[in-house]
């Protein structure tokens, strides 16, 4: 885990960073539906699973540009950038109705990283423990797959004035809507490093990143 640290006077965003960390301290969230179809069609057509695909591209998008990689060190005050996220994936246990955080290392090489996502999911189905451990995993993001419902909106609360900077994602079901396969997407992102560009631009970077790889 490397990460730099970031010079709050020289911070392309110090004037809002200083207002939603001191003055008005809180998280922005939005939901949209984007376009999995060719996803989907990608997925089937090479055995593939859907969900570990799209893991790999929403990793990607989220390790495409520093501001979705901010974190903040409340022992010294220090607001930092890290060079690399994961994802915190989860398996739901039917038999106990519970679930289990999965720590998957990001990998840039799509192969290496579907089968460590894989593997991981395998090894996490042998227990029933929920294992949560963020004090050894700093740099690790929320992606969370909500199985059971193509939702329209859902929020997410985190304590008032908690400086919380990892991404927190969520997706429910694709379903068809005039021919074409939607699925809703959920990204959570604290106020002071982030704004409404910044969390719109995830859905534009995810679609963008599905064509590019279904067309690789």
């Amino acid at each position: 885990m490397n990460y730099k640290i970031i010079d709050k006077e020289k911070y392309y965003r110090k004037g809002v960073f200083r207002h939603f960390s001191e003055d008005c301290k809180c998280s922005t969230s939005m939901t949209a539906r984007i376009d999995v179809t060719y996803l989907v069609e990608y997925s089937k057509r090479n055995g593939t699973k859907f969900y570990i695909n799209f893991l790999y591209i929403l990793s990607k998008v989220l390790n495409s540009r520093e501001d979705y990689r901010m974190g903040y060190l409340w022992q010294t005050d220090e607001l930092i950038c890290y060079d690399v996220i994961n994802p915190t994936q989860y398996v739901f246990h039917e038999d106990t109705e519970t679930c289990t955080p999965v720590y998957t290392e990001y990998f840039e090489e799509y192969k290496k990283f579907y089968t460590g996502a894989l593997n991981d999911v395998e090894e996490a189905k042998k227990t029933r423990e929920y294992g949560l451990d963020m004090a050894n995993h700093p740099n690790w993001f929320d992606a969370s797959y909500i199985s059971w419902l193509s939702y329209d909106s859902l929020n997410i609360e985190l304590p008032d004035g908690h400086l919380f900077f990892a991404p927190i994602i969520n997706w429910g079901k694709y379903r068809e809507e005039n021919g074409r396969l939607v699925m809703p997407v959920t990204v959570r992102l604290n106020h002071a490093i982030a704004d409404g560009y910044l969390v719109a631009n995830v859905f534009r970077l995810l679609e963008k990143e599905i064509n590019s790889f279904v067309e690789s």
